[in-house]
């Protein structure tokens, strides 16, 4: 269903539905939801009559109409956007009407413009194309970046708790075991080893504390960080 309003060119979400194959109502949301998004402008909407009863549709006219309903149809079914150009090129042509050139300029110039018009249409078809495939790409960018914020987070937050399978402060195997350590053999052990403890921040002191190594831990004191805290950092 397309209409002809003052000479200008118009289509109708009705007919795009058709052409598309797709419910109505689903042509109608996803043009709200483009709009919404502030890809597309939100077309004027109008009651067309039927014989059951009236049907409210959005109309899409002008340069900027024809450019937005093929955004839309990329987004449905963008192997439908070549259809569309040809149907806006077919309601073009038929409100022209274009007399028959009277001489070979004339006829030269109208082939012109005719092959202007027709590599913009190809060119805002690709257009429409590319802004689906980029809010494709932005979301799927957004996602990858939350969820390794995440991962960052998590291991920051563990290796500030002080203890892992890696390595622990005296401070968390005594509060997991209940017992007095003292760091002398522990330190004595790195040295003759050649290790450096790790450095983790703690609150309480302004400053960082030593975490010594599970290697340190098992040959002093016969301790197991791993089957301590558990493999993943936690208190088993």
């Amino acid at each position: 269903m397309n209409l002809i309003t003052n000479n200008a060119v118009t289509m109708s979400s009705q007919e795009i539905a058709e052409m598309v194959g797709k419910r109505h109502d689903n042509v109608k949301r996803t043009i709200e939801s483009l709009a919404a998004g502030h890809v597309i402008e939100l077309p004027q909407i109008e009651v067309i009559p039927t014989a059951t009863k009236p049907v409210n549709v959005y109309v899409f006219s002008g340069a900027k109409g024809k450019r937005d309903s093929l955004v839309v149809v990329a987004q449905l079914s963008p192997e439908f956007t070549g259809a569309l150009v040809d149907r806006w090129q077919h309601l073009e042509q038929q409100n022209q009407a274009p007399a028959l050139p009277g001489d070979y300029i004339s006829a030269l110039e109208h082939l012109l413009e005719s092959k202007r018009s027709e590599r913009l249409a190809i060119e805002q078809r690709d257009q429409a194309i590319a802004t689906k495939a980029q809010i494709g790409a932005k979301r799927e960018a957004t996602a990858m970046a939350t969820a390794s914020a995440a991962v960052r987070e998590a291991a920051r937050l563990r290796d500030e708790l002080g203890f892992s399978a890696r390595h622990a402060t005296i401070l968390k195997v005594e509060t997991a075991l209940n017992r007095r350590f003292s760091f002398v053999n522990l330190r004595r052990w790195c040295k003759a080893n050649g290790v450096t403890p790790e450095t983790v921040p703690d609150k309480r002191y302004g400053e960082g504390v030593k975490a010594w190594p599970a290697a340190a831990w098992a040959a002093v004191f016969d301790i197991d960080l791993a089957d301590l805290f558990g493999a993943d950092g936690e208190q088993a």
